[in-house]
């Protein structure tokens, strides 16, 4: 069984490089939500050039659209989206800097290549666990586009958020690893 290693947030891409494909990590610190509707905004931010809600250099996204907090918690349910649907934003976001992303469900080979061109790394949180995952998130605050409800950009401190390796900066790819470890290629 491989150790778990315990990564902050804003040191992610510092260790990129130390990390495989199937690494087990507890990640803590500032961690930003984001889906398709506010990556839509966020990109037509950098094409008109307007300073962006957060600074992407060595930033992590987490690709969830959280539920309303209930009393006395930072947030509701905060599960992970399907990663897919942000891989036509990724290679932009990747080389403007972004150290990470977290999501669910595998990246088009043009997501995997700006990771590794970037020396970056894709992470993925346990889909349809939102529930357990909100108890990582400790603190969570609307930082842009609040219209877009569940959707906005939110900031988020996480502790010990558990989370796999699936894509890392040298092309290791959890998805097609585990296909041919179980020969269902």
């Amino acid at each position: 069984m491989s150790q778990v290693r315990k990564i902050d947030a804003s040191e992610l891409k510092k260790h990129a490089a130390d990390l495989r494909a199937g690494d087990k990590i507890l990640l803590s610190g500032t961690v930003y939500t984001s889906r398709d509707a506010a990556h839509k905004r966020i990109m037509q931010m950098i094409e008109d050039g307007q300073k962006l809600p957060y600074d992407i250099e060595n930033a992590v996204i987490y690709y969830a659209g959280p539920t309303p907090a209930p009393e006395g918690k930072p947030i509701g349910s905060c599960g992970p989206t399907t990663s897919g649907r942000m891989d036509k934003f990724a290679p932009k976001l990747l080389d403007m800097g972004l150290g990470g992303m977290i999501g669910k469900g595998e990246r088009n080979q043009e997501v995997r290549d700006a990771v590794v061109r970037n020396g970056a790394v894709y992470l993925c949180a346990v889909g349809g666990a939102g529930a357990l995952a909100a108890h990582c998130i400790k603190e969570c605050e609307i930082i842009a586009f609040e219209d877009l409800g569940c959707e906005s950009v939110k900031r988020l401190y996480i502790a010990d958020f558990p989370l796999i390796v699936a894509n890392d900066c040298k092309g290791g790819d959890i998805f097609s690893e585990g296909r041919k470890e179980y020969a269902l290629i």
